[in-house]
């Protein structure tokens, strides 16, 4: 029932969101919309009864550029990074949720990337988009690097988008490891259930000495912290 009432909500502030959304483009401002979309996930939170244990959010330095980097357990992992990470923060999404009406123009303008997942020059075309942000704009990105919701609740095989990503940026990736959502919502589940998601965030990794040939090394050494919150969850 509390999921049926949000998603009604949700598409009256969609409804709503028109007018700001048309004046926002007109004066080529980005953050109001961020504002709006962060308040709304607010109400969601507390509506659906979910509640957060955070930790390591001290080790992130706000005026610094991140590629954000999370194991991916639920639907919901990704709406409340984006409301906890005190960044400039944005996404790189499959192509598909842009098509949303409304929502997919906008987070298009405030600068979410598409990421067309079945295509290796339009992952690369992404990745140049996003590094672009990164160096012009000093926005920070969320990815989750499995690529895909986890359907057993076990932490999935890297891709190295991500890397590449942080690697041509020359900015430090922020493992996050995220344990509880997937009892929550599951893959395939609509419905969303009250309970904890227990979010921890581990100490910077640098870039710096890494590049193409030797990303897998890059690639292990971020999987391997993840990892290490996950065990005996």
């Amino acid at each position: 029932m509390r999921t049926i009432l949000l998603l009604l909500i949700y598409i009256l502030l969609t409804i709503l969101l028109i007018p700001v959304l048309c004046v926002c483009l007109l004066i080529r401002q980005r953050e109001p919309l961020i504002s709006i979309g962060k308040a709304a996930l607010a109400l969601g939170k507390r509506l659906l009864g979910i509640h957060t244990e955070i930790s390591g959010l001290e080790r992130i330095e706000r005026k610094e550029r991140y590629v954000f980097m999370a194991n991916h357990l639920s639907f919901i992992d990704g709406p409340l990074l984006f409301f906890i990470i005190p960044q400039k923060i944005r996404v790189i999404l499959k192509k598909e949720v842009f098509r949303i009406p409304i929502i997919g123009l906008g987070m298009k303008f405030v600068g979410f990337v598409p990421v067309d997942r079945r295509s290796l020059r339009g992952g690369k075309k992404s990745i140049e988009r996003a590094s672009s942000f990164i160096k012009k704009k000093g926005y920070s990105y969320l990815i989750f690097p499995e690529g895909t919701r986890s359907r057993d609740g076990k932490l999935q095989p890297f891709r190295r988008g991500g890397f590449l990503l942080a690697v041509e940026s020359g900015v430090s990736i922020v493992p996050v490891s995220i344990s509880g959502s997937y009892e929550i919502m599951p893959r395939g589940s609509f419905f969303i259930k009250r309970g904890k998601v227990r979010i921890t965030f581990h100490q910077p990794v640098s870039v710096e000495g890494f590049c193409r040939s030797n990303l897998s090394l890059l690639l292990d050494r971020v999987r391997n912290v993840i990892q290490s919150s996950l065990e005996g969850e």
